[in-house]
């Protein structure tokens, strides 16, 4: 048997975040607690160098094939790794105040990151299910990482067994699609699509749950809720965002590009589960109180909106999910931080209430918050707005009315439950228990995110034209 040369240039970002895991966890088994925090530092340097090399890395395929990088890679990746150092930003002075930063914690957030990155460059499914996996197993972790809340601890335990159950569908479907086809190959698959194997259908539907299963789609949602509220702030951030891009990532990669024929017989199936999605959700969402498991319906909601782009499974639904998942981070990600950045007699202040007053106090934080509640909700002029007309006009032009007079519905739903949000840090007065911990960096995330959310609600056009560009030359 001879060997394939590769050239291991074309994955260097993978590379570089790969020796970053190894350096971090080793260095950390050596520092003490105190100077923990350099590990953050080494982490946010190894992704900003592995985000260049993104940017300059040569387009290419390697390994037989399994592995290509091409537009959409590049494209994904870039999203991959902003999540990523936001994430970095957003973690540090939580983790310190709460004595949980140690190099596990930066470690396991860049094994998920080098998932995600592998996911978006998958052309065969063996190397889609390695992704998933180096994508999974560190968020079961860092759920669980605060060792001595049982709310972390039970977090951790739920998402890693039902994760476990949807790893299982997720192999049998390779395992059924390899039978039909003769190879894992998604090129292959394609080829072997057109036959309508009853093999192979049944295989696609359960790749379709372990991928569902990760992007909360209805009816395999039930983990988040639960899993948010119990998981550290910043998990839950990072949980929210990573696992929708390398989830939605595969989804292109199946459907849109490996299976456009067969998506026919399933746009229907997918059709009803994106309903379902944006229904439950939004409708959900009306009756939290607690931020955590509001954000987490949300997502929910976000996960249908997101899916309506799928079943377009056209040059613009590949485009518009892109540019959804862009907007998506960052709207989600500034969410997160503006909580990251108060506490409540030294706890999470995960509850509605705890924002009462924070425009008398914060105009600042009150209106970044205002702006990602209106974002989420889909209001102009924010990138939120602009995000849905996409994947909705792509949709509406693939013929599913339906899907379409649903999403707008449940937005309408949506805006009740985001604006309430904003409308309770304009009214009372502030609560004392609460007060302001966040720190420089997550100022900064804040700051980033909000530019960028109105930067794409008011002029998305250079984005929006380059997506495009990327999705035609997929085809």
């Amino acid at each position: 048997m001879t060997l394939p040369q590769v050239d291991l240039r074309i994955i260097l970002p993978e590379i570089t975040v790969g020796i970053a895991v190894a350096v971090v966890m080793v260095w950390a088994a050596f520092l003490p607690q105190d100077r923990q925090r350099l590990l953050r530092w080494v982490s946010g340097i190894a992704l900003l160098l592995a985000l260049l090399e993104v940017f300059v890395v040569s387009g290419g395929a390697a390994f037989g094939g399994m592995y290509v990088r091409d537009s959409l890679t590049k494209s994904l990746q870039i999203i991959v790794m902003l999540t990523a150092i936001l994430a970095v930003w957003m973690s540090g002075a939580y983790m310190e105040r709460t004595r949980l930063e140690t190099g596990e914690y930066y470690a396991l957030l860049l094994s998920a990151a080098l998932g995600a990155l592998l996911m978006a460059a998958s052309a065969d499914l063996l190397l889609l299910f390695l992704g998933l996996e180096t994508l999974s197993i560190p968020l079961y972790v860092l759920a669980a990482i605060a060792r001595g809340d049982l709310r972390s601890q039970e977090a951790g335990m739920k998402y890693f067994l039902l994760g476990a159950f949807s790893t299982v569908f997720f192999l049998y479907g390779l395992a059924l699609i390899f039978g039909a086809a003769g190879s894992t190959s998604l090129a292959r698959v394609a080829s072997a699509a057109g036959t309508g194997s009853p093999l192979l259908l049944a295989g696609i539907g359960l790749v379709t749950i372990g991928l569902a299963f990760k992007a909360a789609v209805v009816p395999f949602h039930a983990w988040a809720p639960d899993v948010y509220e119990g998981a550290p702030l910043p998990v839950a951030a990072y949980m929210s965002v990573i696992a929708k891009v390398g989830a939605f990532a595969a989804m292109i990669r199946v459907f849109v590009l490996a299976l456009p024929g067969a998506v026919v017989p399933w746009g229907t199936a997918l059709a009803v589960l994106s309903m379902m999605t944006m229904t439950l959700g939004n409708v959900a969402a009306l009756l939290q109180s607690n931020l955590k498991r509001l954000l987490a319906y949300s997502s929910i909601a976000h996960a249908g909106f997101m899916l309506t782009g799928i079943i377009a499974a056209n040059r613009a639904g590949t485009s518009a999910v892109v540019f959804y998942l862009l907007v998506y981070t960052l709207m989600t990600l500034g969410a997160f931080g503006v909580l990251l950045g108060l506490a409540r007699r030294g706890e999470e202040a995960d509850d509605i209430s705890d924002l009462t007053g924070l425009a008398w106090r914060s105009p600042a934080l009150a209106g970044a918050m205002t702006l990602f509640m209106a974002s989420l909700a889909g209001l102009p002029p924010t990138a939120g707005f602009f995000a849905k007309l996409y994947v909705f006009s792509a949709v509406l032009d693939a013929g599913y009315v339906a899907v379409v007079i649903v999403a707008v519905l449940t937005s309408v739903v949506s805006a009740y439950y985001y604006l309430r949000v904003a409308y309770t840090m304009f009214i009372g007065q502030p609560s004392p228990e609460v007060e302001f911990v966040g720190g420089r960096w997550v100022s900064t995330a804040i700051i980033v995110t909000a530019a960028g959310v109105l930067l794409l609600g008011i002029i998305p056009a250079p984005v929006t034209t380059f997506l495009e560009q990327v999705a035609d030359a997929l085809k």
